[in-house]
C-alpha cells in the first residue's frame, strides 16, 4: 500500500518542532532518516531548552538532538529579526489562539524564511490553516513517507523506526495514513500500539480471533 507524502520540494528548506525531533529520536534511526532527505533541516535555538525540559520526566530527546546537530545533519538556527513580527502573533493573545514557544518559533522561522514547517499537533496545524494558509506544513510521518527515506531504511527499517516512534514518542497519525501505517509495521504489532485508535486495534483484535 502506498502513501503520498506533503515533502515534495527538494530545495525547501524544513524547519521541525519540539515533536518532530521528539519522534525522529524515537525511531532509533534519525540520524539515518534525515540524511536521506535531500532538505537542509534547522530548530530554532529555543527548540533544545523546550526538549531539555523532559530530562526530569526520563526523556533523552536533548540528546538525541545534540548528537543530531554533532553529525552534522541538523542545525540550530536564532530566531532572527525577520521572524519575530510572526512569533510574537503566534503567542499573544487568547489560549486557543496561541501556541507554546517551541511551536510558535518554528511556524515563524519558517514563515519568516520560505521554509516548510514540521509540526505534529493539531492545535498547530489548525492555526496555520486559519491565519497562515500560503505556510507549507508537514509532520514526522511525512518525513518517513518520503521515497528516498524509505530506499534508505529498507523495508525492515522502515517498519521498525515507525513503529518505535509510535511507541515510544506516540507519533500522531492522521487518518489518511493509518491504513499505510498498518502495512508497514504489520497487524501483530498495530495491535501492540496504543497511540493508534482504539477503534482499529479493536478491529485487529476481532481479525486475530477470527484466523
Amino acid at each position: 500500500m502506498r502513501s503520498s507524502t506533503a515533502l515534495t520540494d527538494p530545495a525547501a528548506l524544513l524547519v521541525a518542532d519540539s515533536s518532530t525531533i521528539i519522534n525522529l529520536v524515537a525511531t532509533r534511526a534519525a540520524a539515518a532518516v534525515i540524511s536521506a532527505l535531500p532538505n537542509r533541516i534547522v530548530v530554532v535555538a529555543v527548540i533544545p531548552d523546550e526538549l531539555e525540559t523532559g530530562r526530569e520526566l526520563g526523556r533523552r530527546a536533548c540528546d538525541g538532538l545534540k548528537a543530531l546537530v554533532d553529525a552534522g545533519v541538523v542545525e540550530i538556527v536564532p530566531l532572527d529579526d525577520a521572524a519575530n513580527g510572526f512569533f510574537e502573533e503566534l503567542v499573544v493573545g487568547p489560549a486557543v489562539e496561541t501556541l507554546d514557544d517551541g511551536e510558535a518559533a518554528t511556524i515563524a522561522y519558517a514563515l519568516a524564511h520560505g521554509g516548510t514547517a514540521l509540526i505534529d499537533e493539531r492545535k498547530a496545524m489548525r492555526i496555520c490553516r486559519e491565519k497562515f494558509p500560503q505556510l507549507r506544513v508537514a509532520c514526522t510521518l511525512d518525513v518517513l513517507l518520503h521515497d528516498e527515506v524509505q530506499q534508505r531504511l529498507g523495508e525492515d527499517g522502515l517498519g521498525n523506526a515507525v513503529f518505535n516512534a509510535l511507541a515510544d514518542a506516540r507519533m500522531r497519525i492522521l487518518p489518511d495514513h493509518i491504513s499505510w501505517v498498518v502495512s508497514v509495521i504489520g497487524k501483530q504489532r498495530a495491535r501492540s500500539c496504543e497511540s493508534l485508535p482504539q477503534k482499529l486495534r479493536c478491529s485487529l483484535q476481532t481479525d486475530a480471533r477470527g484466523m
